[in-house]
């Protein structure tokens, strides 16, 4: 019997292999935290009112913009006196957001590595003893967003998306003074899934008909902050996927040959580990190349759902990682995935709860990028309940996934007893594989911690821009790419450990270390027989 790599590599050629691997998750993290920038920045854009030449109540005229820097700029109306009469004016403007903003007196342009933009709105208002403001009261947009490119005339702006948006406005003042700010909320506004033209302008009206808008106060500035991702992070993001996506594919195609040379059919967890590699091969493909020659406003969709699709495939994995290799009681034996249907429902439910979230939110911003299920008290609600839950979720696997690697630990030590009655060769065999198998449970139960932390930090640092809420979260270059780099490492440490070994357990030249051999080689004669250690686990348990 061969049994894998782990089992039969030598102490001094896994030492040299453990001792790569450590350096390689520290170059990961090293890279993160020396090369990388942080992984998103944002600018706060404080609008220029315009005043708006069209009729009031009329419908907006999508062929004329208003910008505030370049040939034919609007003239900048004030927005702080106070007329009782005229409500307060905020109807008979446009406010216009340039993005991205000059620095140092240069014009700068977004660049495609910089991948996404997110647009979040702050609504300044001032009290007055005539108006009296609600503290949530229904906020009527017109926006329109438009790009023009390097090169175009300064007036060349083309639409990129128009609509019509209802968001909830909440303010609160501490003290009730003339002239007072009022504090309010942060209102989710638009989401770009691409970055691939140069400038930006938003220009948003708030129209004054009859019910809409009513109560909104004085209304003096609005300030927009948008959020992209750094594009020296994702150069060095992409360089990563560069490097592990062949890799993975050598890894993988090196060990599914070795499982196909053995005489026996593949077993549940070789199918496993392959499809575990498959998922990571998928992740790290590396389309943000073809961001920078095509727009591809889907991106931030399709990455949730690689990311998805990995998520599932590596809790499942670490689910069956677990059972296989928990010792085998009175001959019970898993053969298959429908052992472990109750374990691997949950994640595809959650998973695909996630999925449909998702969907909810980034797939009508395809057509739509100012809609948000933020805006609404139900859709609020059913967003941070969704993100609440799948912390909840990932917290409670981890501690099942705990559980289970401790009832490993509990039978292989009752299992151990066995060991003085078999000879000393195959004792110190057993002795060896125990603690390497151990070693490889401690590995696994730090990466699924780790995994499950940057889940939460990621759904949570995605989000605290849209429920507005003080949390402040800052996550780093180095925790991304270390994390990654964990994943890559991880698997293909899998891959080589337990593919199939080619060497044979050598059998003493006594009688009872020849019996033994025999007896061995009977017990591990099932077709989905994998490890020694599942072999010792049988033979001790029948015994």
């Amino acid at each position: 019997m061969s049994g894998t790599i782990i089992e039969n590599l030598s102490g001094k050629k896994l030492s040299v292999l453990v001792v790569l691997l450590i350096i390689a998750q520290i170059t990961c993290f090293l890279i993160g935290g020396l090369v990388a920038p942080k992984p998103a920045t944002n600018q706060n854009i404080l609008g220029t009112p315009c005043k708006d030449s069209r009729v009031n109540g009329s419908s907006p005229d999508t062929s004329k913009w208003y910008y505030s820097r370049g040939i034919g700029a609007c003239k900048p109306e004030d927005m702080h006196q106070f007329d009782v009469d005229s409500q307060y004016k905020a109807f008979q403007v446009v406010y216009t957001f340039q993005m991205p903003l000059p620095r140092n007196n240069m014009i700068l342009d977004y660049s495609r590595w910089q991948q996404n933009l997110i647009g979040v709105l702050q609504v300044e208002s001032i009290y007055h003893d005539e108006i009296h403001l609600a503290s949530k009261i229904p906020m009527v947009l017109d926006a329109r967003l438009a790009y023009r490119n390097k090169g175009d005339p300064d007036d060349a702006w083309k639409l990129y998306a128009i609509s019509r948006i209802e968001r909830y406005l909440e303010c609160s003042i501490a003290d009730e003074i003339e002239h007072y700010n009022y504090n309010c909320g942060m209102i989710p506004l638009f989401e770009l899934g691409s970055l691939y033209h140069d400038y930006y302008l938003l220009n948003i009206r708030l129209p004054m008909e009859k019910a809409v808008n009513e109560g909104l106060g004085h209304i003096t500035d609005l300030s927009l902050t948008v959020i992209n991702q750094n594009g020296g992070f994702t150069k060095v993001w992409v360089s990563l996927k560069t490097i592990f996506f062949p890799i993975v594919i050598c890894f993988m195609t090196w060990y599914w040959r070795r499982v196909n040379s053995m005489s026996r059919p593949p077993a549940l967890l070789e199918y496993m580990l392959l499809a575990l590699g498959s998922a990571l091969t998928f992740l790290n493909l590396p389309l943000e190349y073809l961001t920078l020659s095509y727009d591809m406003p889907f991106m931030l969709l399709l990455s949730d759902i690689r990311q998805g699709v990995f998520y599932a495939v590596l809790l499942s994995f670490w689910l069956v990682f677990a059972g296989e290799h928990l010792m085998i009681q009175d001959g019970d034996q898993k053969n298959g995935l429908k052992c472990y249907w109750r374990h691997l429902s949950a994640v595809v439910v959650g998973c695909l709860s996630l999925f449909v979230f998702d969907m909810c939110e980034r797939g009508v911003q395809l057509r739509n990028p100012f809609f948000s299920i933020w805006v609404t008290n139900i859709g609020a609600k059913l967003a941070l309940s969704f993100i609440i839950l799948a912390g909840i979720s990932a917290g409670l696997y981890l501690l099942f996934l705990a559980y289970m690697i401790l009832k490993v630990f509990r039978n292989i030590n009752v299992k151990r007893c066995a060991l003085p009655s078999m000879s000393s060769a195959r004792r110190l065999h057993y002795e060896g594989v125990i603690y390497r198998f151990k070693f490889l449970m401690i590995a696994t139960l730090l990466c699924a911690s780790l995994t499950v932390v940057g889940f939460i930090l990621g759904q949570v640092a995605e989000g605290q821009w849209k429920w507005d809420e003080e949390l402040e979260i800052e996550t780093t270059s180095a925790f991304f790419t270390g994390v990654y780099g964990m994943w890559n490492i991880y698997i293909l440490a899998l891959l080589c450990l337990y593919a199939p070994s080619h060497k044979k357990w050598p059998v003493e030249p006594t009688d009872q270390g020849l019996s033994e051999e025999i007896e061995f080689a009977r017990s591990s004669s099932e077709p989905n027989e994998m490890l020694s250690l599942t072999a010792f686990a049988r033979k001790t348990a029948t015994e």
